[in-house]
């Protein structure tokens, strides 16, 4: 006689469903993002390091997915044309980047006209165009410099609508930790041979920028009760050069997948409206609810960044008194 146990074909129907039910939440539920870096190429770091991209060097061996957001004008920063060319090429070629479209000169739109800041998107694309045609990449992705969208809803909307008709994607981002700021300071230091506090702001950095995932994870589940895919933004510079590696090694270890932005991109969060119509550069989680009363709410919650702030602003002030 059989020991097996006889399930009915209704009952191996329900199991099935719930199985796949299961699953599918689970698939869900880890945690995913995209890395996207801006200012790309930096070619005064370029030159100072010999003309070599450290970071570029360094992603090489991550084997991560990452998106780029390119300043053409960066080009023409320092004298040496052929390698800053060069150095944008080795950017482009590589499989794992995906290309995007800065503007030239990386003007603020809620302070530049349309048809000022129009001819910046177009301009700003003609060699990152060419070089998608060379290797085969699409470019449809565009991201605003600061991140702001224009100074009021009818500059929100003319530039969103010029946008779709040349069939660019607006890069959104739901995390990002001031880089900029951590880097000034972490050069400062550098350049004056401190590097106990270059490596102090640096480890900073790291611990901040967790915090922020930290917080970002819990109001994507207070907000959507799951995880998201989330964006995180950060630049071509010396800080990232040095860190980024050991941040994406960080949230691995914390049960992170490193995804496209294209992928990042297929979670439907990303089909919300964006409510807000003001100029400055605010997380997407933020754009997306209903109120600024919720949105200061929330962004009062937010890990503090005033030990960094301190440090620039002292640095600022001293750099502005020896001039």
């Amino acid at each position: 006689m059989s020991s097996r146990i006889k399930t009915d074909p209704l009952t191996l129907k329900y199991i099935l469903i719930a199985t796949l039910t299961i699953l599918s939440e689970w698939a869900v539920s880890q945690k995913k993002v995209a890395i996207t870096i801006d200012d790309v190429p930096n070619s005064t770091l370029f030159m100072r390091d010999n003309y070599q991209s450290v970071l570029l060097e360094k992603l090489d061996s991550l084997h991560v997915p990452i998106s780029i957001f390119i300043n053409e004008n960066l080009i023409y920063k320092t004298d040496a044309l052929a390698e800053n060319f060069s150095l944008l090429n080795d950017w482009a070629k590589k499989d794992y980047i995906t290309l995007g479209n800065h503007s030239m000169n990386h003007a603020r739109y809620s302070k530049t006209d349309f048809d000022s800041f129009t001819d910046e998107i177009m301009t700003g694309e003609a060699i990152t165009r060419q070089l998608a045609r060379k290797y085969d990449k699409p470019l449809k992705y565009f991201r605003f410099p600061y991140n702001d969208l224009g100074q009021d809803a009818v500059q929100h909307r003319q530039i969103k609508h010029f946008l779709a008709e040349k069939n660019y994607i607006i890069a959104p981002f739901t995390i990002e930790s001031a880089d900029w700021m951590y880097n000034a300071v972490y050069k400062h230091y550098l350049q004056n041979n401190d590097f106990t506090q270059a490596k102090a702001i640096g480890n900073l950095y790291l611990t901040k920028t967790l915090e922020a995932f930290d917080f970002f994870e819990g109001l994507s589940k207070d907000t959507y009760k799951r995880d998201i895919n989330h964006i995180y933004l950060c630049h071509d510079n010396r800080l990232n050069a040095d860190m980024l590696p050991q941040l994406i090694l960080e949230l691995k270890n914390r049960g992170y997948e490193i995804i496209s932005l294209e992928e990042a991109l297929t979670d439907t969060v990303y089909q919300q409206k964006d409510l807000y119509e003001e100029k400055w550069g605010i997380s997407w989680m933020y754009r997306w609810m209903e109120t600024q009363d919720e949105r200061y709410r929330y962004m009062k919650e937010e890990p503090s960044t005033e030990k960094i702030t301190r440090h620039y602003n002292k640095i600022l002030k001293k750099n502005t008194s020896n001039q």
